[in-house]
Formats: structure tokens, sequence, C-alpha cells
């Protein structure tokens, strides 16, 4: 490959990621449009599930609005919009569609320039266009892990709230005060609703939508049954709190004794091609008969095909739920 090929890779890499970094939504406006959402969720009527106004309130001034509206009426666009509010993204349905475009590209163009080979070329860009899903994932995950980790603590101040002779609402409003992020802003949200008006169960439905969290979901469930048919609310938190804790501590256990076939997965997936590239570096042209005989070009996709159901098999295994 040419270095004026290369050359041209790079500059528009670097190009676009540059353009995505500038017109991203700045962090100050970032409380202000929640706020905006709060008050708009509280003013007209909120349907559960994929019919928040979050991300329509995030996107009205970038360039992906269109782009957005667009695809937000079908099925891919709803199931989008569900994780960028479970991820408390600020990139958008648009956004996120051209930066998956974006890395699909710039990861075919690169593995054709480099192989010439038209197949690998579009698993490469099938690969790259999965990245910003994949990063919005672990985004999810780290949320709802932050989330659920503070959960209990906030249960426990909610009961002691309670004994103490403290309101429901300002119950909500110490543990926004007083939580760790993401969870204060939660109940932030859930107590400024209250306040402009909304049902509590709605707020705290709509909590439930905004963080699929199960045991958020028993503990608004918990709530909302004391609310119908009445009994101690305090002993109710207790004993919530007190089964968050055995879950998470019970899921920690499992996570530790799966963590060796986990590290087992990776090594397997990843040892035959860090291997290849590796011996590339020490003898270029060693591998050159894989990737241009038709034999071998079969024995490599038959390689790949068998790393992928391998890893998914160990993923099955040590994926146990709690």
């Amino acid at each position: 490959m040419s270095p004026l090929a290369i050359t041209f890779v790079l500059a528009m890499a670097l190009s676009f990621s540059i353009l995505m970094f500038f017109m991203r939504p700045e962090a100050s406006s970032k409380s202000t449009r929640q706020r905006l959402v709060t008050i708009q969720d509280s003013v007209r009527p909120h349907n559960a599930g994929t019919n928040g106004s979050e991300l329509e309130q995030r996107e009205q001034r970038t360039y992906s609005a269109r782009l957005g509206l667009l695809l937000e009426p079908c099925r891919f666009g709803k199931k989008l919009k569900v994780l960028l509010i479970h991820a408390d993204s600020s990139l958008g349905i648009g956004g996120t569609v051209i930066s998956s475009a974006g890395a699909a590209l710039a990861c075919g163009l690169l593995s054709f320039l480099f192989l010439r080979i038209l197949l690998l070329a579009a698993a490469a860009a099938l690969a790259g266009s999965a990245v910003p899903f994949g990063l919005l994932g672990l985004k999810r995950g780290r949320r709802l892990k932050a989330f659920n980790t503070a959960l209990p603590d906030a249960i426990d101040l909610m009961a002691r709230s309670l004994r103490a002779g403290h309101s429901m609402g300002s119950s909500i409003e110490l543990i926004a005060e007083q939580s760790p992020e993401p969870l204060a802003f939660e109940f932030v949200q859930v107590f400024q609703q209250q306040r402009l008006g909304l049902h509590f169960r709605d707020a705290l439905l709509q909590m439930g939508t905004r963080v699929p969290s199960r045991d958020l979901q028993f503990l608004i469930t918990a709530i909302l049954v004391q609310k119908e048919t009445g009994g101690d609310l305090t002993e109710i938190l207790d004993r919530a709190s007190y089964v968050i804790r055995e879950r998470v501590r019970i899921e920690g256990e499992v996570r530790t004794r799966t963590a060796q076939g986990r590290l087992t997965g990776w090594i397997l997936g990843l040892l035959p091609v860090v291997m290849l590239v590796l011996l590339n570096i020490v003898s270029p042209g060693y591998s050159t008969i894989l990737f241009h005989d038709p034999t071998g070009q079969k024995l490599l996709y038959a390689g790949g095909a068998l790393i992928l159901i391998g890893g998914l098999i160990i993923r099955k295994v040590v994926d146990v739920q709690v």
C-alpha cells in the first residue's frame, strides 16, 4: 500500500474524530437540558417505555436531528433510544448512527487497503459499526453498576428518614442531596417532578424506565404495593435493602468464581489474532498465502467462525444469572 493511501486514511479518520469531538454537546449545557426535560415531562403526558422526551431535548439543536427524527419511528430507532436513555448519553440517535457509519467506513477501508480481500473488509466494517453501540453498552453497564451499589444505602437512608417522621417527599429529597451519582440525579428528577405536580406513582415508574435495574424495580414495586394495601413501609424498606445486599454479595461471589472462565475465553479468542500479527511483524510475508490463496482464505474464514462460536459458548457457560 502506498504512503499516499495511508496518509489519506489517517487524515480522514483524524478529521472525523475532530468533527465528532467539537460537535458534541457542551457539558455545561447538559444539566440545563436535563432540568428542561424534567419540567417538560411533568407538564405534559408521558408514556412509559421509549416515548420519553430526554432524547428529543438533546437532539433538537444537533446536526443529526433530522436523521434522528427519521429513524425514531422505526423499531431500530426505538431500541436505540432506550439504550441511549439507559446509558445517559448526550450523543442522540442520529449522532450514534453517524458515528457507527464513520467507524464502519474507516475500518472497512483500512482492512481493504491492507488485505485486499473484500469479504474481510466487509467483516471489519461490520465490526467497526458495532463499536459505538458497544461503548454505549459499557457506559450503561457502568452506570447501572454504580446505581445498584449505592441503592441499598439510599434505601436505608429513606427508612431512617421515615422513622424520624419525615414524609416520603422529604426522604427522596434527602437521598438526592446525600447520595452519589447517578442515583442522586435520578432521585432529584423524582423530587422535582413531584413538586411540579406529577403523581408520585408516575414519577417512580418513569425513574424505573430510565434505569433498567432489577433492584430498583423491586423497590418501586414494594413502595407502590404498600401505598395500595398499607403496612409498615420502614419494615418493607429494611427487608428490601437486605435482599438487595444479599443479591449483590452473591453476584460478586459468582463473578469471582467465573473470572477464570472469562479470562480463558478472552485468551483463546485473542491469542490466534495476536500471534498472526506478531508473526507477520517478525517475518513479513509469512502468512501471505493465507490471505491470497483460495484454500488459505477458506481456512481463515473457518478459523474465525470457530473462534466466534467458541467465544459464545464460553460466554454462555460463565454467564450465571443471580
